[in-house]
């Protein structure tokens, strides 16, 4: 962000709207996703050990597996956006189609890959004997549904570049409630267990992306906007995905490490690390509410040729990431003494995870900035320098992390390095946005 004059009021005011209409629905459907896997958990939990375990195998491979491909939603996003913005909805429909067709062929391929290599990879994780069978049913059944699931991917992409989050919160809470609904039916009342688990959540899935499908239909049919397969159009929308991929590959291998590590720290360690975790996944989706906002933003005011709103939409938004991680990081050291009792009573885990805890709340501002940075240079289509910059963070942190053990730091030096990874990601992105190189305008990149 190079310097500029002070934002006018009105013009902040504005930017404040559009990010709380965009952000609230969008940390809604965020927060929908993981409690499919939670509703699953709780009712196959009821059908035993093994039967859970199973499925934490399985669900564990597909949330990998489709966690990958989440680059259908952020090209997606900023390939329309920018298309709105240059006032041409009917190309921007178009370029969506090009997405969600992408997202069917991958999921054919995810499919054709996983039905037939399903117990190999289930052993490959370490399933034990008994949970191998069950987790071999879930995953064989629910990878049937990996080409809905990567739809909805595409179709909320398309949607956030239209600047609507909200129909994808409803179609998120629908589908939770239909999943859960589905899956005590089949498994307790079909009697069908754990592959009642996995064909209720399919269900969910396809339906969702029938909804989905139906609001992108109309909207093309009002817009004059082909449905038909487009080969240039799909070959250009997985041309701007690859970028994003090596992106998320990279983050997914700093959190795999991070997880090896505290493995090898011993179980106190990983347990608490394991609770970490999900409140720190669970304040990304605060944060990274904000990013898909700034994919919308950022991606319609360059499409609209406005350099100057782009700029003053990328400042704001970062205000708003180092106010909500303030405000995280108040919340997590005030929610503490409340926080850890729910997931261990172990006082040897309690006490493990504390001082890790507080690292925690501490990085939320530096996690604000680059959730919010993240999103903006998504919306700009900068995918090239999002990827060698989280390449680059992750070859610094590998070796820091790595050497954690050896030193003899604890689950806090851990937390400390992942606190330098995110460091390190915010000054290669604050970097890119004070350039001002990823401010490229037109109805494309």
């Amino acid at each position: 962000m190079t310097q500029a004059p002070a934002i006018p009021q009105a013009t902040r005011r504005r930017h404040d709207r559009e990010i709380v209409a965009l952000a609230v629905p969008a940390f809604g459907a965020l927060v929908a996703e993981p409690l499919f896997v939670m509703a699953d958990s709780a009712i196959v939990g009821h059908l035993g050990t093994a039967q859970l375990a199973g499925l934490g195998v399985a669900s564990a491979l597909l949330t990998t597996a489709v966690s990958v491909f989440v680059f259908l939603a952020y090209a997606t996003t900023a390939a329309v956006a920018r298309r709105v913005g240059a006032g041409d909805l009917q190309a921007a429909i178009r370029q969506g189609m090009d997405g969600i067709w992408l997202a069917l062929l991958l999921g054919g391929a995810v499919i054709a890959l996983v039905l037939p290599l399903a117990p190999g990879i289930v052993d490959l994780f370490g399933a034990s004997a008994t949970a191998a069978s069950y987790a071999t049913t879930y995953l064989r059944i629910s990878a049937l549904g990996i080409p809905a699931m990567l739809v909805v991917l595409a179709a909320t992409g398309v949607l956030r570049g239209l600047q609507n989050t909200k129909t994808p919160l409803y179609v998120a809470v629908g589908g939770f409630v239909a999943n859960a609904g589905l899956n005590a039916g089949l498994v307790y009342g079909a009697g069908l267990g754990i592959a009642g688990s996995a064909w209720g959540t399919v269900i969910a899935q396809c339906a969702m992306a029938t909804v989905y499908l139906l609001v992108v239909i109309r909207g093309a049919r009002r817009h004059g906007a082909s449905l038909r397969p487009d080969v240039a159009g799909i070959r250009a929308s997985a041309q701007a995905g690859v970028p994003l991929l090596i992106r998320t590959l990279s983050l997914r291998a700093v959190l795999m490490i991070a997880t090896a590590v505290a493995a090898r720290l011993g179980d106190a360690d990983i347990a608490a690390h394991q609770i970490i975790l999900s409140l720190w996944s669970l304040l990304a989706f605060a944060l990274d509410a904000i990013a898909i906002a700034g994919q919308a933003i950022i991606g319609r005011s360059l499409g609209a040729n406005d350099a100057q709103g782009a700029r003053d939409g990328c400042r704001r938004m970062v205000q708003w990431g180092i106010a909500t991680g303030v405000v995280l990081g108040l919340l997590v050291v005030a929610a503490r003494p409340l926080f850890l009792p729910l997931f261990t009573s172990d006082s040897v885990v309690k006490d493990t995870a504390l001082p890790a805890l507080l690292m925690v709340a501490l990085s939320q501002p530096i996690c604000g900035i680059v959730f919010v940075l993240d999103g903006v240079l998504m919306g700009a289509g900068d995918g090239p320098y999002l990827a060698w910059a989280m390449v680059i963070t992750l070859a610094v942190f590998a070796p820091v992390a790595l050497l954690v053990p050896t030193l003899g730091g604890g689950l806090t030096t851990l937390w400390a390095a992942m606190t330098l990874m995110m460091t390190v990601r915010m000054a290669t992105l604050w970097l890119r946005a004070r350039s001002g190189r990823w401010i490229v305008t037109g109805a494309t990149r």
